[in-house]
Parts: C-alpha cells; sequence; structure tokens
C-alpha cells in the first residue's frame, strides 16, 4: 500500500466518522429556513477531541500557505478554529454574528492587525449566509480575506455565494461525497 492510498483511505474513513458521529435523520428546518431529511450536528463533530483533531488535520491541508490568521464563526466553528490555531501556530480570530453591545463592541475578537491575510473556518455551509456575513466583518474589522474553508459543503449555493462575495471555499467533504441526499 502506498502514501497516496492510505491519504485516501484515511480521509474515507474520517468521512464515514463524521457522518457516524454527527448525521441526524429526521425532518429538520436549517438555519437558511430549508427543511431537510438530514441534520449534521456540528457540535458532535467540534466537542469529540479525537474527531476534532483529525478534522483540524485534514483541514489544515486545505489552508493557503500564505495566511496570517485563522478566523471562525461562533459558537459552531471556533473550536476549529482553535484547533487549526494549535495546529499551525497562527493567531486565530473569532467572529461573532453580531457586535456585541457591551465591552470593546467588537463582533470580532482576537488580535488583527490591518491587512492580515485571513482565512475564514465554517463548520457546515449551506447557503453561505452566515459564512458572507462573518467575511465581510472581518473585511470591515480590517482583514484581507484570502479564501474560506468548511468541513461540510451541503451543496445548497453556498460556494457560489461565497464566490460572488470574492472567496474560494474549498470543503473537506461535499454532502455527496459523504452519500447525504437533499
Amino acid at each position: 500500500m502506498n502514501a497516496a492510498t492510505t491519504t485516501f483511505d484515511a480521509r474515507e474513513q474520517l468521512g464515514r466518522d463524521i457522518v457516524d458521529a454527527a448525521v441526524l435523520r429526521g425532518r429538520f428546518t436549517l438555519r437558511s429556513g430549508a427543511v431537510s431529511d438530514y441534520y449534521i450536528d456540528k457540535f458532535r463533530l467540534t466537542t469529540d477531541p479525537a474527531l476534532l483533531a483529525r478534522i483540524a488535520e485534514a483541514l489544515e491541508a486545505l489552508l493557503p500557505t500564505d495566511m496570517q490568521r485563522i478566523a471562525g464563526t461562533a459558537l459552531g466553528a471556533v473550536p476549529l478554529a482553535t484547533a487549526l490555531a494549535l495546529r499551525t501556530g497562527l493567531p486565530a480570530l473569532f467572529v461573532r454574528a453580531d457586535a456585541k453591545a457591551y465591552g470593546t463592541g467588537k463582533a470580532v475578537e482576537g488580535r488583527l492587525e490591518l491587512g492580515d491575510r485571513t482565512v475564514l473556518v465554517e463548520d457546515v455551509v449551506t447557503t453561505g449566509g452566515a459564512g458572507v456575513a462573518a467575511s465581510a466583518a472581518l473585511r470591515e474589522a480590517g482583514a484581507q480575506l484570502i479564501g474560506a474553508v468548511c468541513v461540510v459543503d451541503r451543496e445548497q449555493g453556498g460556494a457560489e455565494r461565497f464566490a460572488e462575495a470574492g472567496l474560494r471555499l474549498r470543503a473537506l467533504f461535499t454532502r455527496t461525497e459523504l452519500g447525504l441526499s437533499g
């Protein structure tokens, strides 16, 4: 068995483990308002230390080499951004859905210098609405966004919406690759 086969097998196993750990079946209303017969519970991905470490290792391979900051959206992608920061040694940023109304009143937490080359990390992308809003907040705070990565792209318009916002979305897995329908 060569290294490429081993890497492929490890990726396939990670995909199966993500489905086993986090995919719930039933009738669910998604953040986008769409109704789905499955739900990917992001907290089941990011609260299991062993699974989170494997996801972070796999996501690291999708990151541009010239980035300076890793940003995660609150609340779901904060553990992903933290795990990637620990792996890469780069500082993490956390993006709130809304600027807090107390203290510093910031939407972006962490140290960000004007023009820092930043990658946005997402857990599950459906239509891309939350990620595009986070990217706008990061740009407003002074980040130079150079890309976005996610664990799962549900293939429901998110990548296209990111592209319209000037960002390429790279997914660790797509809905199709995980064998999930609609």
